[in-house]
């Protein structure tokens, strides 16, 4: 416990003022926080099963009847669509990782609803300013712990292409300062598509950026089949059309790439999609791989749980999925 308040402490140390907390790093999605310190340090906020006060709407002002003001009832939806995914009436995913990997389980055997289960109204957030303006400045933090990098690191040295290899072309979107590639890993093109010019300057593995907001466009400015793989480190739950955006990432893939979503419990509260903050990590790892399956073409996407160490360090997930060599 006490590394852990040690990471947070440095995390922020680092920042300027805690006045501007949010503009510079997630925090872990389980700290409870009462809403007025929310409101002074505009700083991202727990993110999952969090319910908020019915004096939400008076800090900010306005009607918001067409946003979900209340985020936990998106937990409500989705435990019905699990239970149409497979899991039985009374139990869930959390309830199965008392004894495996909730997190795992989840997408084994999925029976997927005939239609895309979320609503318009679930991809909305809190925030819904400019995402450019909200990601202007950079950050030069990492927003993870150091254990679950580490972890995610040694998980990429299993599972990407050897480094160097001829012809391989890897596309990290939502990129920043830094990937979390093992060191020295190289590649021929290794894209990093992301929000921030400055952060992505400053990654020593790209070898090109392009800055680009895929909330606005999520068309990619790619040729089809360009790219062996397609990695995402903890930015999956911000995005607001992971359908188009999941189709676009088929469209660039040569077929049987590999694309690796990953992601952890910590989060700029008030820019991740509402169906996001009001869910548990298993849940998490259900939404993304019912973005595959929806966005069509993908194998059946598989979910793996590579904390380093549980209840000790932030949580670490994998979901991923290669497209059909057909496709």
């Amino acid at each position: 416990m006490s590394n852990r308040i040690g990471h947070i402490g440095r995390e922020l140390n680092s920042l300027p003022s805690l006045a501007f907390a949010g503009s510079y790093c997630s925090v872990p999605c389980r700290i409870p926080m009462s809403i007025s310190i929310f409101s002074t340090l505009s700083r991202s906020t727990p993110c999952q099963g969090s319910k908020l006060p019915k004096t939400w709407s008076s800090l900010r002002g306005g009607n918001r009847a067409a946003r979900r003001l209340i985020l936990g009832l998106g937990a409500s939806f989705l435990s019905q669509f699990m239970v149409m995914a497979g899991f039985q009436r009374g139990s869930s995913p959390i309830a199965s990782a008392r004894q495996k990997s909730g997190v795992e389980e989840v997408l084994k055997d999925v029976q997927w609803p005939d239609e895309f289960p979320f609503k318009q109204e679930d991809f909305q957030r809190y925030d819904e300013s400019s995402d450019s303006l909200f990601y202007e400045n950079p950050r030069f933090v990492t927003h993870i712990d150091d254990y679950a990098i580490a972890a995610l690191t040694k998980y990429y040295s299993e599972v990407f292409p050897p480094s160097c290899t001829p012809g391989v072309s890897m596309l990290d979107m939502c990129s920043s300062w830094v990937s979390h590639f093992p060191v020295g890993y190289k590649q021929e093109r290794i894209v990093g598509m992301g929000m921030n010019k400055e952060e992505l300057k400053r990654n020593p593995v790209l070898t090109e950026y392009v800055v680009q907001d895929l909330n606005v466009n999520p068309q990619l400015p790619f040729e089809d089949k360009s790219f062996d793989v397609i990695t995402n480190v903890v930015s999956v739950d911000y995005l607001t059309k992971p359908i188009e955006v999941f189709k676009e990432m088929h469209r660039v893939l040569k077929p049987g790439g590999l694309a690796v979503m990953s992601f952890s419990n910590r989060c700029f509260w008030t820019k991740a999609i509402s169906i996001w903050t009001s869910t548990s990590d298993a849940e998490h790892a259900w939404i993304v791989g019912s973005y595959f399956h929806y966005a069509g073409g993908f194998e059946p996407p598989q979910a793996v749980d590579i904390s380093p160490n549980p209840a000790l360090s932030d949580p670490m997930y994998v979901v991923f999925s290669k497209k059909l060599s057909a496709a």
